[in-house]
Order: C-alpha cells, then structure tokens, then sequence
C-alpha cells in the first residue's frame, strides 16, 4: 500500500470525537430547564395574583410571604426540628412496610402454599382505606408514634406488596426454565432471574408507597401530634397563621418530590440493562 492511499484511507475512516456525548447532555440540560418552566410561571401567576388583591392574603398568601416564613422559622431551628422527625417517622415506617411487604410478596409469588395462605387476606385488608383505619388504631396502639409509624407503614406496604407479587408472576416461565436447564440452582434462579425480572416493578412499588408513605405521615402528624410537619401546620392553623400551613403543604411536596428523583436516580443505575421507550 503506497502512502498516498494510506493516507486517503485514513481520511476515509471517521475520527472518534471525545466530544460526542456533549449535544446530549446538552440536549438533557435543555429539558431539566424545560421542565423549570412551568412551575416557575405558575409562582409568577400566583404572586402576581396575591399582589395584585385576587388573592386574598388570609386565604392563600403570596409566595414571597411562604418563603420569609420559612426562612424564620429555619433561622430560629423550628423547622429543621420538625423536619427531622418527620423524616424519622416517614422512614420507619417506611421500612417497616417495605420490608413485610417484600417478604410476604416474594413468599405468595413464588410458593403456592404462600399464595393460598397469603393473598386472600392481603387483597381483602386493601379494600379498606387505611386512613380509616384511624380510630381502631388509637384503641388498638394509642396515639402515640406508634401510630404515625403505623400509618406509614400501612400505606406503603400495598404498593409494594402487590407489585412484587406482579413482577414475580410477570416473569417469562422458559427463563426460570432455561436457568434450570443451565444447571442453576434455587438460589441461583433467585438472583440471575426471579430479582433483575422483578425489579422494574419492585421500583414501580416503591415508588407509589413513597407517595402514600407521604399522605399516610400527612394525617399522623394531625393526631395528637407534639412535634413534625403535620403538627406545626396544626398549629398554624389555630392561629390563623396562612403562610406556614402553605410551607407545611410545600415542604411536603418538596420531600416528596425529592424522594422520587433520588429513586427513579437509583432505578436508573440499577436497571441499567433495561431500555424503555422515550419520549420524543
């Protein structure tokens, strides 16, 4: 090979450009700012609005009002007092209802015994509203945190109950099959088939019950309650205090929102083998 069509094969062959993942993350930090977007005109709306007198500010206070109470009551340690216990009931309770709801959804998805002894009571407990279950619950475990962590661990224990029983029977039979051809074992099968193909549910679950993890703490703090999110928007309440009920109200969105970005992050670098439609 001469050096002139050496060199004209080279020019042929495209250059890696180190560069290339730029436009997409380019593109991706469009879009995060794309999705800025409409919250950010809807808080110019509303301050507009609450200036302007549409809004009266007895009943729903300016933004810029919910933020100056926000950053006393920071600046005095009674938010983040608050803050912290509910963070401490919230994740209790949490694993609490985790955990059960992932054993016994694994237990009635992969042994018939499990899921005659099981299920029929589980689904006949989720026709009730576990809110309602309040007043027993007082009877029952007093109104103390118990309660609270109950409650929490009540509504996230459905969720994920049913989406790990779902992601187990929604496996495909001739893998399990096709791993016990291969020679795996039991535990085997559990941890190259049953859990990667259960997971996108299991995430899916826990998804929702942070949600309702989120309410279920919502009402729990309203109970007799000395300290939390829920009890200082009691007492804003007594007092007339508008713009700190708002905060409780937003504080509990941000926890919740915040919640489910840290999940679907870790989703993301769990699943990494999994490739979803996306949105174009």
């Amino acid at each position: 090979m001469t050096a002139a069509t050496g060199t004209a094969a080279h020019a042929a062959v495209p250059a890696l450009d180190d560069t290339a993942p730029a436009p997409v993350a380019a593109r991706a930090g469009g879009r995060r700012w794309q999705r800025a977007v409409t919250p950010l005109v809807l808080l110019a709306v509303w301050e507009a609005a609450a200036r302007t007198g549409l809004l009266p500010p007895g009943k729903l206070p300016a933004p810029s009002d919910v933020l100056r109470a926000g950053y006393t009551l920071a600046a005095d340690g009674t938010l983040t007092t608050h803050l912290l216990d509910s963070l401490h009931r919230a994740a209790v309770g949490l694993a609490v209802g985790s955990v059960l709801a992932v054993v016994l959804g694994t237990v009635a998805g992969l042994l018939r015994l499990g899921e005659d002894v099981i299920d029929p009571p589980v689904q006949m407990a989720r026709m009730l509203p576990h809110l309602a279950l309040v007043p027993l619950l007082i009877i029952w475990i007093g109104i103390g945190e118990e309660l609270k962590i109950t409650l929490v661990a009540l509504g996230s224990f459905f969720p994920i109950y049913f989406n790990t029983y779902a992601g187990i029977r929604d496996i495909d039979e001739r893998l399990v099959e096709a791993a016990r051809t291969c020679g795996l074992g039991q535990l085997a099968r559990l941890r190259h088939v049953v859990l990667p193909g259960a997971l996108p549910a299991l995430f899916l679950g826990l998804r929702l019950a942070i949600g309702a993890a989120w309410l279920s703490l919502v009402v729990g703090e309203q109970v007799n309650a000395q300290s939390g999110i829920g009890f200082l928007m009691m007492e804003a309440r007594d007092f007339m205090q508008t713009d700190i009920v708002v905060l409780g109200l937003v504080i509990y969105a941000l926890l919740g929102l915040l919640s489910d970005l840290l999940l679907r992050l870790a989703e993301r670098r769990a699943l990494t083998w999994r490739r979803g439609l996306k949105a174009t």
